[in-house]
């Protein structure tokens, strides 16, 4: 894929997140693609996303990722963003840096770096620790 191709195509999985439409999100991941939030697991494979995405649409009710700066560096797509979301009527921002890897019209990789706790915050969701 081309640089162009490669900003094109996230673009397209930046919309499909602020217009809530994960099964586009699914879409665009590779059949054995990867999502990433480096302080968890990694979510391998579109049937493990798409189950991670039910979970998240559930209960979000808004959500915008406003992107800072968006570029390649080593044929990676880098990205700053903050992810502006109503979630279980709670609100929240995040500021958060993703890595995406991509081959033939799919994201392959997609690491997310964030502050855990913010996140959960925002979600209103307690932390590990309970605060």
């Amino acid at each position: 894929m081309t640089d162009d191709e490669k900003l094109a195509l996230a673009r397209e999985m930046f919309a499909a997140w602020d217009e809530l439409d994960w099964d586009r999100v699914v879409d665009l991941f590779a059949d054995d693609g990867v999502l990433h939030s480096v302080m968890q697991e990694p979510v391998v494979g579109r049937d493990a996303i798409a189950g991670r995405m039910a979970i998240l649409g559930s209960k979000c009710e808004r959500l915008t990722l406003h992107v800072k700066a968006l570029g390649i560096i080593d044929g990676r797509v880098f990205v700053e963003r903050v992810d502006d979301f109503d979630f279980d009527g709670h609100h929240g921002e995040v500021p958060v840096v993703g890595v995406l890897r991509m081959a033939d019209g799919r994201v392959t990789e997609w690491l997310e770096y964030y502050d855990r706790p913010t996140l959960l915050a925002g979600m209103g969701i307690s932390d590990d620790f309970g605060h």
